[in-house]
């Protein structure tokens, strides 16, 4: 396994799935005739109509190995936001051997790795937890690495001119029938989009659509157009699930971390 696969995981394993609310019922999941629970059923609906999003989700994760899992299993879009995309992402030439330099260095300048946060859209592709709190006008993003939140403005508001440049931007949306269409910019410049270091620059603008497909599964489909760094836009798709019986719990990247220091590289 590439040291880069077995450095990300190693910085996820200490996380004690365990250590969560496990067995505390998560209120108002659809069951079947029969008692089963039914997460095929119909997404909830808000008061107005409008599918709510409400809930914690969780990216795929990759099938065990024989010789048995970590605590959390990546997928391959962890790695490489861009590994659904037939012919990989569209570099610009910088960016290409940027990636490049990256991989053969470990990521050791992930911002990940230095305690920063996922940011936007990475966080859709980290194995870690996020709980969707959806109310009128407004959705927010929990996020269980590094205890983060994000905003996604639900009236319509404009996204600002001249923003301060942030870790998850700036999100207004607009609903497409029941496809949440999510705007955002004010991006900082040399975000991470993935382990391998897919660059983000300043120049960014991601369009995020939220479809809730029904009770357990959620399709989150990415554009980003940042010229500076790609060719052209470029799409993904990333399946997000339900999960029940747990909640967050606090986990932050620098709190009793062994493994910065057996890391190679400044």
């Amino acid at each position: 396994m590439p040291l880069s696969i077995l450095v990300a995981l190693a910085l996820l394993a200490w996380v004690p799935a365990q250590a969560q609310w496990l067995n505390y019922p998560t209120a108002g999941v659809p069951k079947t005739p029969s008692g089963l629970l039914n997460l095929g059923a119909p997404a909830p609906r808000t008061a107005d109509g409008k599918p709510d999003f409400s809930g914690i989700w969780q990216t795929e994760e990759r099938p065990c190995p024989p010789e048995g899992c970590f605590d959390m299993q990546t997928s391959a879009q962890f790695l490489d936001i861009g590994a659904k995309i037939k012919g990989g992402l569209p570099y610009q030439p910088w960016a290409a051997a940027l990636v490049k330099q990256r991989i053969a260095e470990s990521g050791k300048d992930d911002q990940e790795t230095q305690c920063g946060p996922s940011g936007v859209p990475r966080q859709h592709v980290h194995p870690t937890l996020r709980k969707f709190i959806q109310v009128q006008d407004l959705l927010i993003v929990l996020s269980e690495r590094n205890i983060t939140f994000r905003q996604i403005f639900l009236d319509g508001r404009a996204l600002p001119k001249d923003p301060l440049p942030t870790w998850n931007g700036y999100s207004s949306a607009k609903w497409d029938g029941d496809t949440l269409v999510v705007e955002s910019n004010g991006f900082r410049d040399g975000l991470w989009l993935d382990r391998n270091g897919s660059p983000m620059t300043d120049a960014a603008k991601v369009t995020e659509r939220f479809h809730r497909i029904n009770y357990g599964n959620m399709d989150v489909q990415i554009t980003v157009d940042d010229p500076k760094a790609y060719t052209a836009p470029w799409t993904t798709n990333i399946p997000q699930f339900i999960v029940l019986n747990t909640d967050l719990l606090d986990q932050i990247c620098s709190e009793n971390d062994k493994d910065v220091g057996h890391l190679v590289g400044k």
